[in-house]
């Protein structure tokens, strides 16, 4: 299976921006798209970006222009960076695999941002 470690969470003022980082190991699968996921205490885990093997990025209308999601094919690593971050970007996040072919999916253990003064 698909092991993933998180980096990079932490806590900054509004405004501010944080790198967050994720390394895949295991049985890696070439065909796969990787992304990040947040979620907020007491609501539901929502999208917020995903890459596929070729580049082609999506992201939630929430974090565009402000966040960019970027890997690398050979490390398989995926990060995120986040700017002009604002309270409600306060969340957990969470790495994501996801094996195209099989539709498994795998999860980082979360990592937690807080933005706040």
């Amino acid at each position: 299976q698909v092991h993933l470690v998180e980096s990079g969470g932490g806590l900054v003022q509004p405004g501010g921006s944080l790198g967050l980082s994720c390394a895949a190991s295991g049985t890696i699968v070439s065909d796969n798209v990787m992304g990040w996921y947040r979620q907020a205490p007491g609501k539901e885990r929502e999208f917020v970006a995903a890459i596929r093997r070729s580049g082609t990025t999506k992201y939630a209308d929430s974090v565009k222009g402000r966040f960019t999601i970027s890997r690398d094919n050979v490390k398989h690593t995926v990060s995120l960076q986040m700017n002009s971050l604002k309270p409600e970007d306060t969340a957990a996040y969470y790495c994501n695999f996801r094996e195209v072919v099989s539709g498994s999916v795998y999860w980082g253990q979360g990592t937690q941002v807080t933005v706040s003064s």
